[in-house]
Order: structure tokens, then C-alpha cells, then sequence
């Protein structure tokens, strides 16, 4: 796994051991930051459920301002930092070792402009993390949850509207925003 542009492009990356975790595909994140474009620059990112810190770190090599990264595994925050600190952003970082739960609590109100969330499959852990995060996103922000094609996400989810959906393979990547009233 790899930066694909950016500041720290070609940069391998470090990834968890074992089947507990599934980093997203190269040629998957390509598309998603296809999609995206060049809407990054002066980003505050949230990665939530962050397993390696992939998309984070990407977001930061194409310009985001910051990204807070999240992770319940302690493994998986020792590699976000090995990650971290192989890119050379821990001024342009926040690793927190808790609970999806538990970290949106911390934050601040309308802080986040785009949200990535890659919880493991099959538990429902992003929808209920999406519609736990009224409070902490901007008007204008983007959700993008990446889920197996076994789950099932709605089109509507508290607020939020899905607005986009791609499939590769057994994943599907959906893009949410703050529904228009």
C-alpha cells in the first residue's frame, strides 16, 4: 500500500498484520480521490476507524490542513504513527486510541469537512458512526463510507443523503452529504 499523489507520493506504507483489518485497495483510493478532485486543500479530516491511516495520510499529501485519525486497536495506532511519522506530518496529525463512540464525544461542534469511514464489515459500525456525526461536520461536508457489498446502507441516514455509490469487486464506496432541506 502506498501514497498515490501528492506531497508523499510513492511512499509505502505500513499495514496491519492478520485478517482483522483490510486496508482499502490502491486502485480503489485512486477512484475515490478521483471523485473528490481537488477539494482538499485546507481540509480538517477525520479518519475514522483509520486501520492504517491510508486515506488520512492521502488527504494530507494532496493538501488537507489536519487529520484526526481514530482507531479502537492499539496495533493499528502503533502503525497510524509509524505512518505518521514516515510521511513527516505529525504537526498535521491527531492519533486517538478509542472508541468511534467515545472520540466523536471529544470534538468540537462543525469542525470536520470530510469524514472517511472504513469500519469493519458487516457490523453496521458506519451507519451508526454516520449518524452520530451531526454535530461535528461542517454544512458542506463529504462522508465517504466504504462498505462490503453484503451490507446493507441506507440511502438516508439521520440528516445525510447519499449522493453517490461505486462498487469494485465485493466494495462499495458511498458519498454522503448533509441532506438539502
Amino acid at each position: 500500500m502506498r501514497i498515490i499523489s501528492g506531497k508523499c507520493r510513492g511512499l509505502n506504507l505500513s499495514t496491519l498484520k492478520g485478517d482483522n483489518t483490510r486496508p482499502t485497495l490502491d486502485r480503489v483510493k485512486e477512484s475515490v480521490f478521483n471523485i473528490l478532485g481537488n477539494k482538499l486543500d485546507d481540509l480538517i479530516v477525520l479518519d475514522l476507524f483509520a486501520g492504517s491511516g491510508a486515506l488520512g495520510l492521502e488527504s494530507l499529501s494532496r493538501g488537507a490542513k489536519f487529520c484526526y485519525f481514530v482507531d479502537s486497536s492499539k496495533e493499528a495506532i502503533d502503525i497510524i504513527k509509524k505512518n505518521v511519522a514516515k510521511c513527516r506530518v505529525e504537526d498535521k496529525s491527531e492519533i486517538l486510541n478509542n472508541n468511534f463512540e467515545i472520540a466523536l464525544e471529544k470534538f468540537k461542534d462543525n469542525i470536520f469537512d470530510l469524514v472517511f469511514l472504513d469500519p469493519p464489515y458487516g457490523k453496521d459500525l458506519g451507519v451508526q458512526a454516520i449518524s452520530k456525526l451531526k454535530r461535528v461536520v461542517k454544512d458542506d461536508v463529504i462522508i465517504v463510507l466504504e462498505t462490503d457489498s453484503i451490507d446493507i446502507v441506507p440511502d438516508t441516514i439521520d440528516c445525510f443523503e447519499r449522493y453517490d455509490s461505486r462498487k469494485y469487486g465485493r466494495v462499495i464506496i458511498s458519498f454522503y452529504r448533509k441532506a438539502v432541506l
